[in-house]
């Protein structure tokens, strides 16, 4: 299947992890992709693998967010589909966690995911069509032990995505957000056993997710398939908090 043959999609934080699984799965439908991580060199990598491009990205940096997206359309003529997905995580308790924590966290979800809304729109709008996809979190819904930065982060990262739906569905731009629960990543395998043996038994589903099934939802939001669909937000977690 060809579900975005012809299209533009720019992936932040593209070089790895669900950036990476979401760059691939729009290759394989026919997309070109741009991939854009703080990671220059994995970024390269990754485009050339795919037949797209890569370049480095701090999606903190208005200039250089607004230059991502002219540099697409300089390139492959369009842009149709944008994923803010480029996240970090500095996980404390309050009673650790520093201002800076938390503010850095908060810069690269929402600010950045803003960022890359306000620069895409701007051209989806002229275009009078496209996709822009967030990444948020669960721990955005319930918030998570441990993350109060993440968490509002990852809240504040619904808002602006019904916020901007509004804005822009009138222009045929449709604004959606994903919600992954616990996805099967080098991030999450990397925890404590008792940490993830906890995770799992939340779940009804009783298994993890794979990246690939986050990256198909994704698919589903860029695509025509979803072009009735603006300010949602899907949650793939396996049934976890329902």
């Amino acid at each position: 299947m060809s579900l975005l043959k012809g299209r533009v999609a720019v992936v932040t934080g593209g070089a790895q992890g669900l950036g990476l699984s979401i760059a691939e799965t729009f290759a394989e439908h026919g997309a070109r992709v741009m991939i854009a991580d703080l990671n220059a060199e994995a970024a390269e990598r990754a485009a050339e693998r795919l037949g797209g491009a890569g370049r480095r990205c701090d999606v903190t940096d208005e200039e250089g967010m607004a230059d991502l997206v002219e540099d697409t359309v300089r390139r492959f003529g369009s842009l149709d589909i944008m994923v803010n997905n480029a996240g970090i995580t500095r996980d404390k308790t309050m009673r650790k966690m520093t201002s800076e924590d938390f503010r850095t966290v908060l810069d690269v979800h929402v600010y950045g995911a803003w960022l890359g809304t306000r620069a895409a729109g701007a051209v989806m709008r002229e275009q009078g069509r496209g996709s822009i996809i967030t990444m948020s979190s669960i721990a955005g819904k319930v918030g998570n032990f441990g993350q109060t930065n993440y968490s509002a982060a990852k809240a504040g990262m619904v808002g602006l995505t019904k916020a901007a739906a509004k804005e822009l569905a009138g222009f045929g731009v449709r604004v959606n957000a994903i919600q992954p629960g616990l996805i099967r990543t080098a991030m999450t395998e990397a925890m404590p056993q008792h940490a993830w043996d906890s995770k799992m038994a939340e779940i009804p589903m009783k298994r993890a997710g794979e990246p690939a099934e986050v990256a198909s939802v994704a698919l589903f939001l860029a695509s025509e398939l979803s072009s009735y669909v603006t300010g949602t937000v899907v949650e793939v977690t396996g049934g976890r908090y329902m």
